[in-house]
């Protein structure tokens, strides 16, 4: 509802500005942002989503321009977490246009002899591989896909809800004895390089769990990464690795579409520039057209921890030691992504029967370790680790009849000191910097698949600046809101006392991938955001005796 223009601070009404009231505001429509609106507008409140860009998606988005007749994921493109987040499946996008498409295999990483590392859907067919290269690997891996069957919804479940994860914690540790009780923890807690060692004998076991674990920023030797390679592993042959038939961002759309359906509005190239804070409560939000938006019961922040606080919310209106912590936030380290469009499928030197979505591009664990610790050290990778898609093997619509629509992503340091290269990679970022990088990355493929060059018809190259420029939130190419390491996780994300979504301010939640548990696009950030909202509006109406705020 239009109420009437006002003068933005220090200056006169704007005449196109206007003052609205609703029940919430959600800003960022990324998909954290949207699974939070969807949630709101289903409780039957009136919810307007802001985006600042032109389109809305966030990091789940698609697009043409690499080369007439292909369709490229911008920025994410598998979506195991997606395809098994509980709250994403409720929302049954299917009846809004979203349709999954799969690789014929998971996940697969080639080997300099031309053999072949590969997760399949199945655990059977995945151990039979595994067993083949290495006897006794195959039962090692039942062993973990049997925990996996015994407690892995309740793993998922915990570590997507609010810390710490009551019910679904009880549910855990209710299995917990059927899972090998302590050791199973122990393992989950073990270092992945370590994990791998204990489990396996062949390279090609190890490196499924390594190069999964390899998808966040936590070191192989760092707590917790077995876990998180053990948690994808498991999911790829449960969920499989899907995409978006049509691109990622048919997603994002199906969402957007859900929303509006229910009476959702959304306002993309529109700007939030603050959030008035009065007596401790958020009370509007302000956008760059001078528009302020009155708020009866909540403020969804789909954007990172920095561009909140200090940022949306002044420091005058936050606790000291807030700002203190946030000082020694950590970002996760930068991203340079290259998008090829081919005229032919990649000329892999041997390739596998059946062709995987995902390639991971390494040759062993410690391949991946030293990627890693030259990144720990500031440095650029001499020989990085990459992930890579082959995106017309899981969708045929994303590249013409022949074609592949292919991109691989490395992480390089957010502060880069030394190259462990060559030497030419300065960190500037520009466009001679993210160009060798592409050529370096290039050059690893090549390795793999002789001829590769041969059969580029275009690409496109997204160093850091590029990623940020198009999303905000993916600040120095970060993917993941901040660190994943665990010093910035659960009770720790964004600062030491998180892990919920609510801050400081009364009706302001943190919904992005700042908050627990972290990136990845499974929703759960704006999920518990959405969650809590409701849960302090049930709260304030029994307090008050009344069912309006």
């Amino acid at each position: 509802m239009t109420l009437n223009s006002t003068a933005g601070p220090g200056g006169p009404a704007d005449p196109s500005a206007s003052t609205e009231a609703v029940d919430a505001v959600v800003i960022g429509a990324g998909p954290n942002g949207l699974v939070a609106a969807n949630l709101l507008v289903d409780a039957g409140w009136s919810v307007l989503l802001l985006e600042t860009q032109d389109e809305i998606g966030g990091a789940v988005h698609s697009d043409g321009s690499v080369h007439p007749g292909y369709i490229h994921d911008t920025f994410s493109s598998f979506y195991p977490l997606a395809a098994g987040s509980p709250t994403i499946r409720a929302m049954k996008l299917e009846e809004h246009g979203l349709r999954w498409s799969y690789a014929p295999a998971v996940v697969g990483t080639p080997f300099a002899d031309g053999s072949w590392g590969m997760l399949h859907r199945t655990a059977e067919e995945t151990a039979a591989g595994l067993d083949a290269r290495a006897a006794g690997d195959g039962d090692a891996w039942l062993e973990l896909c049997e925990q996996w069957d015994r407690i892995g919804d309740e793993v998922v479940g915990a570590l997507m809800s609010p810390f710490p994860p009551v019910k679904a914690g009880l549910g855990a540790l209710a299995k917990l004895h059927r899972v090998g009780g302590l050791d199973f923890v122990r393992d989950m807690l073990t270092p992945a390089r370590t994990f791998v060692d204990q489990h396996f004998r062949g390279e090609a076991a190890k490196i499924l769990i390594a190069g999964n674990a390899g998808h966040a920023d936590i070191p192989l030797d760092g707590a917790g990464s077995a876990l998180f390679g053990w948690l994808l592993c498991m999911l790829g042959q449960d969920v499989g690795f899907p995409v978006p038939e049509g691109g990622a961002g048919m997603l994002a759309h199906s969402m957007a579409r859900r929303f509006e359906a229910h009476g959702g509005r959304i306002r993309t190239g529109c700007r939030a520039t603050g959030i008035d804070v009065r007596d401790g409560v958020a009370r509007a939000v302000r956008t760059q057209h001078g528009d302020e938006i009155a708020v009866r019961r909540a403020v969804v922040a789909d954007v990172s921890a920095p561009a909140l606080y200090g940022g949306l919310v002044g420091w005058e209106h936050l606790p000291g030691r807030l700002e203190r912590r946030m000082r020694r936030f950590e970002w996760d380290p930068g991203t340079v992504k290259v998008d090829w469009a081919l005229d032919g499928p990649i000329p892999w030197a041997s390739p596998p029967a059946t062709a995987p979505g995902t390639v991971h591009v390494a040759e062993s664990a410690e391949d991946i370790m030293t990627s890693r610790t030259q990144i720990t050290a500031d440095a650029v990778p001499a020989e990085p680790f990459l992930l890579l898609g082959q995106m017309a093997a899981a969708d045929p619509s994303r590249a013409p009849a022949g074609g592949e629509a292919v991109w691989a992503y490395t992480h390089v340091p957010q502060r880069v000191r030394t190259d462990a290269g060559d030497g030419g990679i300065t960190g500037a970022w520009d466009s001679a910097d993210v160009e060798r990088m592409a050529d370096r990355m290039q050059a690893r493929i090549e390795r793999y698949a002789p001829g590769f060059a041969d059969r580029v018809v275009a690409r496109r190259v997204l160093g850091p600046r590029e990623l940020e420029t198009r999303n905000e939130n993916l600040v120095g190419g970060a993917l993941n809101g901040g660190t994943a390491q665990l010093h910035q996780q659960l009770v720790f994300r964004p600062v030491p006392g998180g892990g919920r979504a609510e801050t400081p301010v009364k009706r302001l939640y943190l919904g992005s991938a700042s908050a627990h548990p972290g990136g990845g696009v499974h929703g759960a950030c704006g999920a518990n955001a959405a969650r809590a909202a409701l849960a302090h509006e049930r709260l304030g109406r029994l307090t008050r005796g009344t069912t309006r705020p």
